[in-house]
């Protein structure tokens, strides 16, 4: 939307993105939220750029969808935000000094299929020798018989098994599988 439009239209299509994003956010114990992106998500995110940067011309417009467009999900995968949150600056460097490789160990399982850990951060290397980075972007690549079994009613699980972080949550909620299960090709 043009800047004009888009500020007109925003309160509303902000309430609709937020309460969207809660049916996609998925809580890993106290301190690591994924939100799983979709259109919805990036195009809202994608809104906000260009009016924080105030963009209007064609080429700052594509630049911004260049950016993000990778982020939304192909059919055959789940696209997601990690967040890993720690309020306090000193505990949050510490962690994240502990944290060297978490993105590598996120996960979700299909009932009845393997594990299928997350592709992190393809668009740049968000570590270093010291620290993780608190924001990651993963992608997790399903099979053909993953997607077969959710849409059978399989149920879906997910977690993170890093040496210095670990929770699973068992059984996904109802309302956010199937927010993801519209992600994927039929």
């Amino acid at each position: 939307m043009p800047l004009e439009a888009y500020a007109r239209a925003r309160p509303e299509f902000r309430a609709k993105v937020m309460a969207h994003k809660k049916d996609r956010a998925i809580q890993l114990g106290t301190n690591v939220t994924l939100i799983f992106e979709d259109e919805l998500t990036i195009r809202y995110q994608v809104q906000e750029m260009l009016r924080a940067e105030r963009i209007f011309e064609a080429a700052g417009i594509v630049d911004e969808l260049e950016a993000y467009n990778p982020l939304i999900p192909d059919g055959s995968n789940w696209k997601a935000t990690m967040m890993i949150e720690y309020p306090d600056e000193s505990e949050r460097r510490h962690k994240l000094a502990q944290l060297i490789g978490v993105e590598d160990r996120v996960w979700v399982q299909v009932e009845g299929c393997d594990r299928v850990f997350a592709i992190a951060d393809e668009d740049l290397e968000r570590e270093n020798a010291e620290k993780t980075s608190s924001v990651h972007f993963l992608r997790f690549e399903l099979t053909a018989e993953m997607v077969s079994a959710l849409r059978g009613g399989a149920t879906l699980a997910m977690g993170i098994d890093h040496p210095n972080y670990s929770a699973t949550i068992t059984r996904v909620g109802d309302v956010t599988r199937a927010s993801l299960l519209a992600d994927l090709a039929a």
